[in-house]
């Protein structure tokens, strides 16, 4: 395993329980900057974590507008120590066809384009941020996705520009992390801002 990573777990271990039992921890960064595949390692690495993917709770409609779902069907439960249960977005049918049940594990983890952000922030243990500059991300996501969701991404930039523009994450998390040919690079985070 890689070393940061392996040291990312341990200090995430550490970190005291945020929503009643549970350490959560948002993986955020912007679309295409590897969020999912850092997300379901830095799981291994803790054992098997339980990952929450917020594009199961966005729709077509409301790509960044699922916070109070995600409070009511995830965030709630959990800080009563009792499993959640979320409805899954399908992308290809634009309605929700499926619900996951999550268990209060000790270390959960969410991820995706703006899991840190101002609504979540009193409920999370620990933010990571994928330090990947968002025009670099977006040619990435754009080049993984291909021609056939190329407007989507058309409408998608502007949208994640507005989110972060408004509410940023960045600047309140507490790792940030860099990947490296074989790897990951792990750093403090920037200090919170008011």
């Amino acid at each position: 395993m890689d070393r940061d990573l392996a040291l990312l777990a341990a200090r995430l271990r550490a970190v005291p329980p945020s929503c009643g039992p549970v350490r959560l921890i948002a993986v955020d960064g912007h679309a295409g900057s590897g969020k999912s595949t850092f997300a379901g390692r830095l799981a291994d690495a803790l054992g098997g974590a339980p990952v929450v993917h917020t594009d199961d709770l966005a729709t077509h409609e409301e790509l960044f507008a699922w916070s109070e779902r995600f409070a009511r069907q995830i965030l709630q439960p959990l800080s009563r120590g009792e499993p959640a249960r979320y409805g899954v977005y399908n992308w290809v049918r634009g309605e929700f066809t499926e619900v996951r049940e999550l268990a209060p594990a000790p270390l959960v983890l969410v991820e995706g384009v703006g899991a840190g952000r101002r609504a979540l922030r009193p409920s999370l243990a620990s933010l990571v941020w994928m330090e990947l500059a968002r025009e670099h991300s977006w040619e990435r996501g754009r080049l993984r996705d291909g021609p056939g969701l190329a407007a989507f991404w058309s409408g998608w930039i502007p949208a994640e520009r507005a989110h972060f523009a408004a509410d940023p994450s960045r600047p309140y998390a507490d790792f940030l992390v860099h990947q490296k040919q074989v790897g990951y690079k792990v750093l403090m985070g920037p200090p919170a801002t008011p």
